[in-house]
């Protein structure tokens, strides 16, 4: 297949039981995750009430991506997704580094993952230790993973109804409060959002600070894109489902950040170590801290869940086209990449094992490693719309459009250099984004050498 050949044939043995509702529930749960209901309390202490503005900003940005991906997904599904597009729009090298790059930051993000969620279950439950949790969680999601695609889509369906309903209870029980309707409560009126130093008490540092630490809270959404090929209707499914999670997302998260810095003020600590608690504690609801804890764990186990599904469908995609091991390619009867499956769960269990068995700052090394990676692929996905739009719109395909085409582009692609920029200024961002640039070029050289091999053993 030429670089330049909107077609994709590498797919079609793929099963095709994903539902809209499974790819849209996927696209929110996979957002909404730990990074949500515990992380949103970092960029609060960093940026204060303006830490609004930082949500705004990202989630414009993580939007227009998502628009552009939706475009190029909807006229090409493919399990390779932006892995893909890359190749068709910008060459082979870029698909090769895009592809291995999205699967290193999403097996390094496992282990965390499910570490997290282990840890959690071994505070309840002390008598059995973590490895034995983190053993039954990974031996589970290995099964259904290597079960038909829409037993995967049921189970990301369900977890992801869960935390869509904690949301939706939040931002409830978070107008209540804001306007006194709960017993014992008053209106809190605007004094937390403008005192304590201001709406900007730490100026426009503080919102590049909170940018930092939000812009990648978003992650995860982009899997709606490589699930779609999987979908009944592959066209149909993604272009309803990008529209679906795209609005749905910026509601949950700006209500749900608004919700917060309304209700407490910015620098009270609890909001830093669990911000949906310190809310909610408000509400004098019993038991809450406890449940959060539930619903952290099931926010770990659907990323853990999505993620394997993510790696295995990605390597498959990038062995298919030449450019990992054959035996990856290969599918069940009911059209699952089972080994591709098995390499993402053994890497898997190698990351809960690295957890366990490295120092701290070992184990910090390869996490830093993926730090920036996110930024990448979405430099890299804005590059491939822009170099694919004239064929796509050549061939007819566009049912999803980006807006404002290509002065909304230009300016995602202008603001993703700004999150660069950024990133330099800042110490710990600036180590992050060293280790991805190292990490981009070794697999950059892995491309190169992959590609003279294959030209070398074309046959004649």
């Amino acid at each position: 297949m030429s670089s330049t050949d909107v077609s994709d044939g590498t797919t079609t043995a793929l099963g095709h039981g994903l539902k809209v509702r499974h790819l849209t529930m996927m696209g929110l749960g996979s957002a909404i995750g730990a990074g949500l209901f515990l992380g949103t309390g970092v960029g609060i202490a960093k940026a204060g009430p303006a830490v609004l503005i930082s949500y705004i900003l990202a989630g414009a940005v993580v939007v227009f991506v998502m628009r552009m991906l939706g475009e190029m997904g909807a006229a090409i599904p493919a399990s390779g997704s932006f892995s893909h597009y890359a190749r068709l729009g910008i060459g082979e090298w870029a698909g090769f580094v895009m592809g291995w790059l999205y699967w290193f930051m999403l097996i390094m993000v496992l282990g965390a993952e499910i570490t997290g969620a282990s840890a959690i279950v071994n505070d309840w439950v002390p008598s059995i230790p973590q490895w034995v949790v983190a053993l039954v969680f990974v031996v589970f999601f290995a099964v259904v993973n290597l079960a038909k695609v829409s037993n995967f889509g049921e189970f990301e369906f369900w977890f992801a109804a869960i935390k869509v309903t904690v949301i939706i209870a939040f931002l409830v029980i978070g107008v209540l409060l804001v306007f006194g309707i709960l017993p014992d409560t008053d209106p809190v009126g605007t004094s937390n959002l403008f005192g304590q130093g201001g709406f900007m008490p730490n100026g426009l540092s503080g919102i590049a600070a909170g940018l930092l630490v939000v812009a990648f809270a978003f992650g995860g959404i982009e899997i709606v894109t490589i699930a779609a090929a999987e979908s009944e209707n592959p066209e149909r499914s993604i272009a309803v489902a990008v529209r679906s999670v795209v609005w749905r997302i910026s509601v949950f998260y700006i209500g749900a950040i608004s919700i917060m810095v309304l209700v407490l003020p910015w620098n009270d600590p609890e909001l830093e170590s669990g911000p949906f608690v310190a809310v909610l504690n408000k509400a004098n609801i019993p038991g809450v801290a406890g449940f959060m804890e539930l619903v952290v764990v099931v926010a770990l186990l659907s990323a853990f869940n999505a993620n394997i599904y993510g790696t295995s469908r990605m390597a498959f995609s990038l062995s298919r086209r030449g450019d990992g091991p054959a035996f990856m390619a290969k599918l069940s009867s009911t059209g699952v990449p089972t080994n591709a499956v098995l390499l993402s769960v053994f890497f898997g269990f190698v990351s809960v094992l690295l957890n366990w068995l490295l120092p701290d700052d070992l184990l910090g090394i390869l996490l830093n490693a993926v730090g920036a990676a996110l930024l990448v692929i979405w430099i890299f996905i804005v590059v491939s719309h822009l170099r694919l739009r004239k064929q796509l719109e050549a061939s007819g395909k566009l049912t999803v459009r980006m807006w404002l085409f290509p002065y909304l582009s230009y300016a995602t692609l202008a603001m993703l250099g700004v999150f660069v920029v950024l990133m330099l200024f800042d110490a710990d961002a600036r180590a992050q984004l060293i280790s991805t640039t190292v990490l981009f070029l070794v697999i950059a050289a892995l491309g190169f050498l992959n590609a003279r091999w294959r030209k070398q053993n074309q046959p004649a």
